[in-house]
């Protein structure tokens, strides 16, 4: 019997790198998978015309036209829900929902995050400003993490991480760089571990069925 593809929507802000990874991953069939849907909040956002040149549905929700992040927020949840989406993937979104969200979707987003979660996570923690952060404290290796997404900022149930050395000669930019390329790779593989069902959630912990 052939398995049902998970439903799944992609919210974005920037380039895309990340949903390039997830489109490959379902077009390579190693990730059974069907994305409804792409939501951003910038109109010129990248991200955008990869989901397009794929003929995958994108609408653009600026939290400008919303009277507050309340309005925003059940905005975006009511168009996930309304596109039948089962697993909101947040790649690189630079949009700070409220609670709602998370309670919409209870164990049902995940997130990536350019560090080894719980260290250098939490309010201001995104983009550069992480890679920042992590060669000024001296530390000697950084990563990356997929994680749900709960009612907090970056605290949620961590599902994957890679570990990725910090060299001497780095600056934020060749840090960067080097952490992207497994965010490609864990963030696919993330996903497949969900859609499996091979996902085991106790706590705050996350562990994967062989």
């Amino acid at each position: 019997m052939k398995r049902a593809q998970l439903k799944i929507g992609v919210l974005v802000s920037g380039g895309g790198s990340n949903l390039q990874a997830i489109i490959d991953a379902i077009r390579k069939k190693k990730l059974p998978a069907e994305i409804m849907l792409v939501i951003s909040n910038k109109a010129n956002a990248g991200a955008l015309e990869r989901a397009r040149k794929f003929n995958i549905p994108t609408k653009v929700l600026d939290p400008k036209s919303y009277p507050d992040r309340e309005a925003y927020t059940s905005e975006v949840t009511d168009t996930l829900k309304n596109n039948g989406v089962e697993l909101v993937c947040l790649a690189g979104f630079m949009c700070i929902l409220t609670p709602y969200f998370a309670q919409s979707f209870p164990l049902r987003a995940l997130n990536i995050h350019p560090a080894l979660l719980p260290a250098f996570g939490g309010a201001g923690m995104y983009g550069h400003h992480v890679h920042e952060a992590v060669i000024k404290s001296g530390a000697k290796y950084s990563g990356c993490t997929v994680h749900f997404v709960d009612e907090g900022c970056d605290s949620g149930p961590i599902v994957l991480q890679q570990v990725v050395k910090v060299l001497d000669h780095d600056t934020a930019d060749s840090l960067a760089k080097r952490i992207l390329r497994y965010e490609h790779d864990i963030y696919p593989q993330a996903i497949k571990y969900f859609a499996l069902g091979k996902l085991i959630i106790e706590g705050k912990r996350v562990k994967i069925k062989k």
